[in-house]
């Protein structure tokens, strides 16, 4: 079992930054990859990236280039460094644990387990 809180979210300008947290608890976090995924009001949930329990990542194309996943694991934490924020990336982002380590995938589906969510509110 994994429990995941997120942290780091907030109200920031359009064209500012954020960094978002995420820690686990438990000893097997090298053997989950993890992702970020986002719902804004009225949307379904969406895929932002993903990482690898070795670190190798992915994005989405609306934030390629603009936000980086990585993760730490000696301390249990993966992050979503977030710059050029715009309006439309207003949402609750979410942390998740894919059983597969080696995984990059951008289905929901695949993820056991999630974190609470933390809001994001870029304002234009």
């Amino acid at each position: 079992q994994v429990e995941l809180v997120e942290s780091g979210g907030g109200l920031v300008q359009a064209g500012g930054s954020l960094r978002l947290s995420c820690a686990a608890s438990g000893r097997t976090f090298t053997s989950y990859s993890m992702g970020w995924f986002r719902q804004a009001p009225g949307k379904e949930r969406e895929f932002v990236a993903a990482i690898t329990s070795s670190g190798g990542s992915t994005s989405s194309d609306s934030v390629k280039g603009r936000f980086a996943i990585s993760r730490d694991n000696a301390k249990n934490t993966v992050y979503l460094q977030m710059n050029s924020l715009k309006f439309e990336d207003t949402a609750v982002y979410y942390c998740a644990a894919n059983p597969s380590r080696f995984s990059k995938s951008s289905d929901p589906t695949y993820y056991y387990h999630w974190g609470q969510g933390t809001q994001v509110t870029v304002s234009s």
